[in-house]
């Protein structure tokens, strides 16, 4: 009942080329790009006359309900997958290349999938049922790795490979099958457009409740990485790596249980078939009708009769794109971010530190910031801005995370030159260096570098999940979430081939070049989209 409620008090209205009062021609302009809608079964979500501010909503319950599952699966994921490095060097004796380029592996598979994950959610099962099925393929995985890691499973010879059967097979493939939908369907519990709140003139605006959504959404992913990074290497390092792997195994098992109790209520839009079929023919339909003065290519599948795709979904289909473009300078990004999880580690093992900290458990720093960060950033920052009339657009926001990242690698770098420089190893090439040897530096100063990026993927990172959920049209939204997910594959694509650097003392070059490259690809990705703040911010938003 109280969905039906919600549903009621949205404002929308349909628009048409005939009564859109953005283009005294009819449809809707935004800066050069300028859309007609034909269809009369387009429904744009306009504001409100009276409407002074517009202010996020509240979450639902159900919509908590899939945060929390999100929660405990990347605790399983991040408290499993942060000891990987340190378990491949010391309990399956891989050398520090190969231990990274094996845990950049298991990134890749994690995220390479994705795709699959979408296609099959949105031409056959649907997100939820989705979501169950890859969960449980990838609780298999963590059961399988938690027995590969035993001593009589080691001894026998099956470490390594059941290490690579579990993570590469089962749990890669589980990841990305969720991770592809379950950010888009949380954000399908939220009902779209205003709502009046007890303050005249100022309405609930869904476009802001979808960006908390999402922030709150990475704030239970960090939050759960921040405990499994705590509890699974204590765990590891006081008792066994068995136990410490079962412990992901059974959180998962409870987020699995308490996404399933949320099943009756959700919102779950049923699967629409061959959806990139559909999108190849609304492409060549619109190559085969170019029309003079149009400002997109796809402008030409428009106002086409009988056929089967709407105004909407052209309109989103444009909107995806350019989405897919921002999206192409994410891997390099994602390459430089995922060396937390490894070079990051390694530079930690070189420095002093106390005997009961395991150094893999910097990491939760990194979530640690982010639990604190996002609640200020939500309630205070960001709503401040829009007092002032500063509202961040996307670009703005990411590339702001993308310079705090170039900022962050700037100083690991400097870092590495000194540990290079302080003794008594120097840089750990000098014949007779012990295993393990350490310099007279602190593993604290390496709290800087994981705050701050940190920071910059409150800007970034969260940026993306956003812009891949609200650009798409419906039947499109997990496979654009797919494709921004898939750069982190790229990412650690990048990372696999640097990992031949992966040593003392060529790391140190690696670091360089890596902050070099994203500070050129900022300045390039401002440059070309600079202007698209600006469109993003007074686009239409439609009903379904």
């Amino acid at each position: 009942m109280t969905r039906s409620l919600d549903r009621e008090a949205l404002i929308t209205s349909p628009r048409r080329a005939s009564d859109s009062s953005s283009d005294e021609s009819g449809g809707a302009s935004y800066g050069r790009y300028s859309f007609e809608y034909a269809d009369d079964d387009v429904s744009v979500i306009l504001p409100p006359d009276d409407i002074v501010r517009a202010v996020p909503g509240k979450l639902s319950i159900w919509t908590l309900l899939v945060v929390i599952m999100e929660l405990c699966e990347r605790l399983a994921h991040y408290g499993g997958s942060l000891m990987f490095t340190i378990y491949l060097q010391k309990i399956l004796h891989q050398g520090k290349p190969q231990a990274i380029a094996l845990n950049r592996i298991s990134s890749f598979m994690s995220y390479g999938t994705t795709i699959l994950g979408a296609i099959i959610a949105d031409q056959w099962l649907g997100k939820f049922k989705t979501i169950l099925v890859f969960a449980s393929l990838y609780f298999a995985g963590l059961l399988l790795l938690a027995i590969s890691s035993t001593d009589y499973s080691i001894t026998r010879g099956f470490g390594l490979a059941g290490f690579c059967i579990s993570v590469y097979a089962f749990i890669g493939f589980g990841t990305g099958g969720i991770k592809a939908n379950v950010s888009s369907f949380m954000a399908e519990q939220i009902p779209l457009g205003y709502k009046p709140t007890k303050t005249p003139g100022v309405y609930e605006d869904s476009k802001l409740t979808i960006e908390r959504g999402f922030r709150y959404f990475y704030w239970s992913i960090n939050l759960g990485a921040f405990v499994g990074q705590l509890v699974c290497p204590q765990v590891a390092k006081h008792k066994s790596y068995s136990l410490a792997f079962m412990v992901p195994a059974v959180v998962f098992f409870v987020g699995i249980v308490v996404f399933i109790a949320g099943s009756k209520r959700y919102v779950k839009n049923k699967p629409q078939g061959t959806v990139l079929t559909k999108v190849w023919r609304c492409m060549r339909y619109a190559r085969k009708n170019k029309r003079g003065g149009q400002s997109h290519w796809l402008d030409g599948a428009l106002g086409a009769q009988s056929v089967e795709w709407n105004d909407e979904f052209v309109i989103g289909l444009q909107r995806g794109l350019r989405a897919c473009k921002i999206f192409l300078f994410y891997p390099v990004y994602f390459a430089l971010c995922g060396s937390m999880g490894d070079n990051f580690i390694n530079q930690g093992l070189t420095m002093k530190r106390p005997d009961w900290l395991s150094v893999d458990q910097l990491n939760a720093i990194n979530c640690l910031v982010l639990v604190i960060a996002i609640p200020i950033f939500d309630n205070f920052v960001f709503p401040l801005l829009r007092r002032m009339g500063l509202r961040m657009g996307p670009i703005a926001r990411i590339t702001t995370g993308f310079s705090i990242v170039v900022c962050a690698f700037v100083y690991v770098t400097i870092l590495q030159k000194v540990i290079y420089t302080t003794g008594p190893y120097y840089d750990f090439t000098a014949p007779g260096t012990p295993e393990g040897a350490t310099n007279d530096i602190s593993v604290w100063y390496q709290i800087v570098s994981y705050a701050a990026v940190a920071i910059a993927e409150i800007f970034a990172s969260v940026t993306a999940l956003e812009l891949a959920f609200s650009q798409a049209p419906t039947e499109l939204k997990s496979v654009l979430t797919a494709v921004y997910l898939s750069t982190i594959c790229g990412g650690s694509l990048i990372g696999m081939v640097l990992a031949i650097w992966g040593g003392d003392p060529q790391v140190l070059y690696v670091f360089a070049a890596e902050t070099a490259v994203l500070a050129i690809v900022t300045a390039v990705f401002h440059f070309c989209f600079r202007h698209y703040d600006d469109i993003v911010t007074k686009q239409d938003q439609f009903k379904s």
